[in-house]
């Protein structure tokens, strides 16, 4: 694993409030808040309503930006900015491995009809640090 992308991995792979953007049926960003992880390969995964806006969204056009970082300014030190392609999943290992307690709240457990995954899988990870305009830059593929 390259340094830069072991530092992405340390930021990105506990479970995190993350903003996540999809394109609505007319064209038009949608941002909302969701709770994700990325594991080793930079694959980011969260869960979601089958019969959510963002699932509908993710349908049409499969591209969604995810942004994370500490919005504060004396601890924050690295955020990402992500480009993806994601899918829906329904697949029951997804689904039972990315499940916490916490989701009993929402659904009734992980082989609930309406708990699906998003999967994300980037193109491109922008990698911003306190005190460089520059961000470094991970492209998958390279």
């Amino acid at each position: 694993m390259s340094d830069l992308k072991r530092r992405i991995f340390d930021v990105a792979k506990e479970l995190q409030l993350i903003n996540v953007a999809t394109i609505t049926a007319d064209g038009k960003p949608w941002v909302r808040y969701v709770m994700a992880k990325a594991d080793s390969d930079l694959v980011f995964r969260f869960c979601t309503s089958l019969g959510s806006r963002k699932v509908d969204h993710i349908k049409k056009t499969p591209y969604v930006h995810i942004s994370m970082g500490v919005a504060n300014f004396e601890t924050a030190k690295n955020w990402l900015q992500v480009q993806a392609s994601a899918e829906v999943s329904m697949d029951r290992k997804e689904r039972h491995s990315f499940w916490f307690d916490e989701l009993k709240n929402y659904f009734s457990g992980p082989d609930d009809p309406d708990y699906c995954i998003v999967i994300a899988r980037p193109s491109r990870i922008e990698f911003g640090t306190m005190g460089s305009m520059v961000p470094e830059v991970w492209e998958a593929g390279r």
